[in-house]
């Protein structure tokens, strides 16, 4: 019984990810799959190394060629839109464990701007004036605090890390006005704030406090450093001001 169409596109999507490992579908020139694939994989090639220059341009070539091509046969994507497949590539990578421990760092920070410049996001309601030690701080969902343990903001095809340093990056990325994505340091007292911030709805004082107990310090010694730190957020646009309700 002749192949049912399903069969027969299952069969040729195989033979176009993988021709090694997949035969090709009946009645089909090689010469014509060849071309198939060739569009397809060229394709996805030229997305991973728009999205992701840096990358590309710190891997050797054959290295570039052997992840993109196992990613396309292997690697099963849960988005059909190509704005994501972005994602799915950090995802793959991290996944990779026998690569560079950079390779995925350096990825998720390439990617990290068109998530955030694509984001549609909406702000949760707050009042922007709020007092920010005794109300809930609301950090804005277009900034993300980051930490690496690679200095991904310096790695490039000449500056090539040759182990871990000792201090782990911390980063700031934040979109802010004219969808402009910027990158900015953070001092650990910071990052640890914003990730708690992220991660916990208490007032900024109730942050504060949990910070002093971790780094085991009278709160009273970094309320108004933390207080301070609260207000600049907020001028940025990085903390929106306090939640509502």
């Amino acid at each position: 019984m002749a192949d049912s169409l399903r069969e027969q596109q299952l069969r040729m999507a195989g033979h176009i990810r993988d021709p090694q490992a997949n035969p090709p579908p009946p009645g089909i020139e090689a010469r014509r799959l060849a071309v198939y694939r060739q569009l397809f994989f060229g394709n996805l090639q030229s997305l991973l190394a728009g999205s992701f220059p840096v990358l590309h341009a710190s891997l050797a070539a054959e290295q570039w060629q052997a992840l993109s091509e196992d990613f396309y046969a292997n690697h099963r994507c849960h988005t059909p839109l190509f704005t994501e497949v972005g994602g799915e590539w950090v995802e793959y990578l991290q996944a990779r464990t026998d690569q560079p421990g950079w390779v995925a760092e350096l990825a998720h920070y390439e990617w990290i701007e068109t998530a955030l410049l694509l984001s549609d996001a909406a702000e949760t309601e707050h009042d922007p004036e709020g007092d920010l030690l005794d109300g809930v701080p609301l950090l804005s969902s277009l900034a993300v605090p980051l930490a690496y343990a690679w200095p991904v903001s310096h790695i490039g095809p000449d500056h090539l890390p040759n182990g871990t340093p000792v201090a782990p990056t911390l980063l700031l990325a934040h979109r802010g006005a004219g969808h402009k994505v910027s990158f900015s340091r953070l001092a650990p007292l910071a990052h640890a704030l914003l990730v708690a911030l992220q991660d916990q709805p208490l007032s900024g004082r109730e942050h504060l406090a949990a910070l002093a107990e971790v780094i085991g310090i009278e709160v009273a010694v970094i309320e108004a450093q933390g207080l301070a730190l609260l207000h600049a957020l907020r001028a940025q646009g990085v903390v929106l001001g306090t939640r509502r309700g």
